[in-house]
C-alpha cells in the first residue's frame, strides 16, 4: 500500500505541528470539563434527558475549541507552505472555466 507524500517541503514537522494541535484539542474539552461546563449543561435538562444535554454541552463547549483547531491548521499549512486543495474550496470557492484543449 503507497501513499502519496505531502506536499510540503517539511513533512515530518508538518506532522508534529499538527499533533501539536491536536493536543491541543484534547486539553480544550478536559478543560472545559474541569471548569463543570457539562455538569451545568447537564443540569439544564430534565433528568430524564441528561444524555441530551451532556451531547449538546459537548457540542458548544468544543464549538469554539474545533474553530481554533481549524485557524492553527491553516496557519501551519501557510507556515510551512503546505500545498493541496481543501475539502470545502469546492463549496466557497468560484467553480473554475474548463477550457477545451485543442484536437
Amino acid at each position: 500500500m503507497s501513499q502519496k507524500p505531502l506536499d510540503t517541503p517539511y513533512p515530518r514537522l508538518y506532522l508534529l505541528a499538527t499533533g501539536v494541535g491536536f493536543i491541543g484539542l484534547i486539553a480544550w474539552f478536559f478543560a472545559g470539563r474541569e471548569l463543570g461546563i457539562l455538569d451545568w449543561a447537564s443540569e439544564l435538562v430534565p433528568e430524564s434527558h441528561a444524555g441530551a444535554g451532556l451531547m449538546l454541552g459537548i457540542m458548544l463547549m468544543m464549538l469554539p475549541g474545533f474553530f481554533l483547531w481549524k485557524l492553527y491548521n491553516r496557519w501551519i499549512e501557510k507556515r510551512l507552505q503546505v500545498k493541496g486543495k481543501h475539502l470545502e474550496d469546492d463549496v466557497y470557492l468560484p467553480p473554475k472555466t474548463r477550457t477545451k484543449k485543442p484536437d
